[in-house]
């Protein structure tokens, strides 16, 4: 008897269960995000990632002066370089940057809070850099406000 009365419980308790978890309606899509915006203040600064550097300047009307300046040790402890300086155009927090006369490098600049992820379109050939060098990477923000733009020669 206490085994027929356990396993009733036990058959409705399933049951209610299953209704529970019946068909439920489908959950809205997310609308898609939106870039959030990058303030000059945020933008503005030095980042860098091992020994390459990049430099940011908002100039206004969605654009950033940017400098990279780009190290690759050799296994001969001898660096290999690369140099860009130009404008890249921003949208909320993705910068686009084209090093000038060199179309087939892309590098593209994703500003987060305190750092800055960078990805590169096209070899370091591509992009007029040394054998190696490449800008890929996430950058630590090391200095905020107005950076100091350099020749590759003042270094």
């Amino acid at each position: 008897m206490k085994r027929t009365v356990a396993l009733m419980v036990f058959v409705v308790t399933c049951g209610l269960s299953t209704v529970a978890q019946g068909p439920q309606a489908p959950t809205p899509p997310k609308p898609p995000q939106k870039h959030q915006i990058v303030t000059a203040a945020q933008a503005n600064g030095v980042y860098r990632y091992y020994q390459s550097e990049f430099r940011i300047l908002a100039l206004g009307h969605n654009k950033l002066k940017v400098q990279f300046d780009g190290i690759y040790m050799t296994v001969m402890k001898t660096p290999n370089m690369g140099y860009a300086m130009g404008e890249a155009t921003i949208d909320g927090n993705v910068a686009t940057f084209k090093p000038p006369d060199f179309e087939q490098c892309k590098i593209t600049l994703v500003f987060l809070p305190g750092k800055m992820k960078v990805t590169q379109d096209g070899s370091d050939a591509d992009c007029g850099f040394g054998h190696n060098v490449n800008a890929t990477g996430t950058y630590r923000k090391i200095r905020s406000g107005k950076p100091k733009f350099e020749s590759p020669e003042g270094r």
